[in-house]
This record gives structure tokens, sequence and C-alpha cells, in this order.
């Protein structure tokens, strides 16, 4: 190797992943903040991911059409995508008659959320963190039952916008229950993107004493622009799964000031750039993000996707 070529990360670092897998939320959690999106797009838009590598794309909400009705479509959404072999196709589900919803749309596997804050699961799902996880009990063993697998989603991991800091204790805590009670993978989100790469770190350790780094993902927002420095934190660390959103659509619409998630495109470019297979075609994915902002009369939150756009059709 020349003085000149740059080593691969994974290399550099015994305890780097050589691979990732992308759990693409942009259908779901990418869309729910929009206030228009026809299923006929939505169903465009979930084609056009499952041709460009991705194992894992999570595809709708079984959630109170009152309370997101942009997710109301989703069983009409499941049943119109050319599924792919091998690709996940995941709903979110809060309770027994999402549940039984997801089922009957022939979801591939279901997702539940809590929060580490009591502020923000009184403002996510009007109920205490304790009665959240009580509710998810049935939920996780009837999926299961029905040969279904379940991740568990964690909101505010380092910071609420209600509670302010939470103790990486406390994040780690809630994930371990959530563990034990049967998800196979805890997402640890980053809600209103505030975390900085020490505070992620001190997070995850916290986490780590307990669980297997393999059970855990990240799901950076990047409303202080720190999003890929959290990832590129927790990749140092053996984080091997990655919340992303294809052209960096979404947020949260239970965090004010949470304006995005930080986009599938950017992630991969990172992840590819420092010797970390992801198993996706970025320029693929550059023009399904491209495709469903058209449609969205807005331009693509990504940095890669853009300067890859720009540079095919100047």
């Amino acid at each position: 190797m020349s003085k000149d070529t740059l080593m691969p990360l994974a290399t550099l670092h015994a305890q780097v992943p050589k691979e990732v897998k992308i759990v693409e939320v942009g259908p779901r959690d990418g869309l729910q903040n929009e206030l228009s999106v026809s299923t006929a797009d939505k169903v465009a838009l979930i084609n056009q991911l499952s041709a460009t590598g991705l194992r894992h794309i999570e595809t709708g909400s079984f959630v109170s059409p009152k309370w997101v009705p942009q997710m109301a479509d989703s069983a009409e959404v499941f049943q119109q995508i050319n599924r792919v072999s091998g690709i996940t196709y995941a709903a979110l589900t809060p309770n027994m008659k999402g549940l039984a919803l997801a089922i009957e749309a022939g979801a591939d596997e279901i997702a539940v959320f809590a929060s580490a804050s009591e502020g923000f699961s009184q403002h996510n799902i009007n109920c205490s963190i304790a009665e959240s996880l009580k509710r998810f009990e049935p939920v996780i063993h009837h999926a299961r039952e029905y040969g279904i697998a379940v991740r568990g989603y964690l909101s505010c991991v380092t910071d609420c916008p209600y509670d302010g800091p939470t103790l990486p204790a406390q994040t780690a805590r809630i994930a371990q229950t959530l563990f034990n009670m049967g998800c196979y993978e805890i997402s640890l989100g980053d809600t209103i993107g505030k975390a900085t790469p020490l505070r992620f770190a001190a997070m995850l350790e916290a986490c780590m004493e307990d669980m297997p780094v393999q059970t855990l993902a990240v799901h950076c927002h990047n409303t202080w622009g720190q999003a890929l420095a959290n990832i590129y934190q927790s990749l140092l660390m053996g984080v091997s799964t990655i919340d992303a959103s294809v052209a960096g659509l979404g947020g949260c619409p239970y965090a004010p000031g949470a304006s995005g998630n930080v986009a599938t495109e950017d992630v991969v470019y990172l992840c590819e750039q420092s010797g970390i297979s992801t198993g996706i075609d970025l320029m693929k994915l550059a023009e399904a993000g491209a495709a469903i902002c058209r449609r969205l009369g807005k331009q693509p939150n990504s940095n890669a996707a853009l300067a890859l756009l720009a540079a095919r059709y100047k």
C-alpha cells in the first residue's frame, strides 16, 4: 500500500464493522410530516428504494389516523408495492389494533416506540414510560407468536425537548427493558439532533454495558448538524445498523425544532468511503430521493445526492 493510499476505517479499527445494515425510514418517518403524499407516490418511492440494494425499508405505520393522518393509507401501500425477496418491509405499530392491521397487510416486521424521557413520552404517546412499556407487552408477545420480529425504537436518548438532557443510565435501562421484552434490536434515537460525539459515545457505552453491540442501532437527526459525526462515532464503537431517510426527509412532529433525519445518501457515502460496505447503489438511491422530492416540490436535503446528481447531469 502506497503512502498516498488511505487505509479503510474498518482495517484501522478492529471493532469497526466491515459492513453495515441501513434501515431506510423515509417512506414512514420521512413522509409522515408531509401534508399531502399520494399512495401512488409512496408506492413508487418504495419500489425505487427496493432496487437500490437496501435490505430493510420502513414501509408504513399503523397508528391512529387522527394523530398521523399521512399514514392512514399504509395498508394500501403494503398491498401495492412490488416486494423484492430478501428485503424486510416493516411497519410501526403502537398497540394490538395496529399489530392486527400490520399482520393483515403482510408486514415482515413491526416496531414499537418508547421514550427515554417522561416529558416526550407524555407528549408523543400520552402516557408515562412505564405505561408505554406495559402496552407493548401483548404486542411483542403476539407478534412473536406469529413469527414476526419486533424492533424497538427509543427516542430522546441524549436530550429531550421538554426535560432537557437524558442521563445515559436512564437510556440504557429502558433499552435493556425493551430488549428483555423481546425486541431483537433497539434503535437509539437522538430525536432533536442535539448530541455531539462524546455525549453520544457516553450513551452508547452505558447501553453496551449490558447489551451486545449487535443489538443496537442508531437513529440520528441532523438538526444541529451532528448526525454524521455521531454516526461515525458509533461506527468506531462497533455499531453496524444505522437508520436513515432518503433525501433527508422527515423529522418528528412531537419534537419542536427537529428538522430532519440524516440523509441515507450521506450515510452511504460516509460508509463506503471509509471502507465499510453497505451493498447500496448510491446513484440509484440519489435518484429515488430526487424523484420523491420532485413530487413534494422540494430539493433533496442530502449533500452527497446533490453533488452526485449535479456531476451526472451537468
